[in-house]
């Protein structure tokens, strides 16, 4: 099943349990699906900023209201109800998720985010976000700067299933789990990305309304 999910050169291992993924794999950007380990592709320079714009985002923000954390990838997190083991670019973790521990998350992240880049597509639209649904992950955002749109996952407990969210008429999206903060979508198409001290004074207003 897993070799379908990516060209056979980006498989490095087959027959892997998950204790010699953590152990051999997971330090690096490497994902483990059903015993087979795959390394991920390059990053292009866009992805690389865009997910450094979004990490300086939620580091700022819960400098300013610790009740959470933001790890990056290669990060891992093994879901209990998929076979695989998955690096998103970022992961919100909230102080009370009892799924982290200082090597990888244990169980489901509060919110996961990817930012697409040219050979993830489909993994990042269809296979990760089945995996994330299924495995209880609260919110998935995918930024795609390739279509330059943003969509928004969050998982409806009782349903089991992820209903989409757009930002509103201003732009903004807000996440129900980050009181105060907004992500203006258009500002993640700029060409240059608004730098820390930028980003740092937008977080402090919003906080202080």
């Amino acid at each position: 099943m897993a070799e379908k999910l990516l060209p056979m050169e980006n498989v490095v291992a087959v027959g892997v349990s998950y204790e010699d993924y953590l152990e051999h794999y997971a330090s690096d950007f490497y994902e483990w699906i059903d015993g087979v380990v795959i390394k991920m592709t390059p990053i292009h320079e866009r992805h690389d900023l865009l997910t450094a714009y979004l990490r300086a985002i939620f580091d700022i923000y819960f400098a300013l209201k610790p009740f959470g954390i933001v790890r990056s990838a290669p990060f891992s997190m093994k879901l209990e109800a998929v076979p695989s083991t998955r690096e998103p670019d970022l992961q919100v973790i909230l102080n009370e998720n009892p799924f982290y521990t200082p090597t990888g998350m244990q169980g489901p992240a509060d919110l996961c985010i990817k930012v697409v880049s040219l050979e993830s597509i489909e993994r990042d639209h269809g296979t990760k976000l089945g995996e994330y649904e299924k495995g209880g992950v609260g919110e998935y955002w995918i930024i795609d700067p390739l279509r330059r749109e943003a969509r928004f996952m969050r998982l409806d407990k009782l349903e089991g299933r992820y209903l989409a969210y757009r930002e509103d008429e201003n732009g903004d999206y807000q996440s129900p789990n980050l009181p105060g903060l907004l992500l203006h979508v258009p500002t993640l198409w700029l060409d240059p990305l608004p730098n820390p001290l930028q980003i740092a004074d937008a977080i402090k207003a919003m906080v202080a309304e």
